[in-house]
């Protein structure tokens, strides 16, 4: 699990909409965080590659991250909950894919499943209207 330090994150404050009464006019409680993944010294390589395909549409073109944190009324909760989603996806991309190595049936699977074929198609050859015997 990699932590980012908190020297590598940048915050903007601004007023936020939604729940506050008059707080909400008066206070800038809602946080933008800017973390730039392109340049982060703390994450490997394969682990920068992996955070910003998962980024999407939050990634800019210069490399930074931007995470708006709004569900809050206070700025310290705000700060915590923009920290704590970066930190989920750190944590996503630091688990490195599992590639499944694929595999060949064997011959006895194979000749199982055709045995099985033959013995389904007697059945339903079975469900036809009878033929006329002389």
């Amino acid at each position: 699990m990699t932590v980012i330090p908190e020297d590598e994150l940048e915050f903007r404050f601004y007023r936020a909409g939604g729940p506050g009464g008059q707080n909400v006019n008066k206070v800038s409680t809602a946080v933008q965080m800017r973390f730039d993944a392109l340049n982060s010294p703390s994450l490997s390589e394969s682990v920068k590659q992996r955070l910003m395909k998962l980024a999407g549409s939050r990634l800019t073109l210069d490399g930074f991250i931007l995470i708006n944190a709004v569900r809050h009324r206070t700025q310290e909760r705000n700060r915590a909950d923009a920290i704590a989603r970066l930190q989920a996806m750190v944590d996503e991309a630091s688990i490195a894919p599992v590639y499944r190595v694929p595999t060949r049936p064997t011959r006895a699977s194979k000749e199982r499943r055709l045995v099985a074929k033959t013995h389904r198609a007697g059945i339903k050859s079975g469900r036809g209207k009878p033929t006329a015997q002389d």
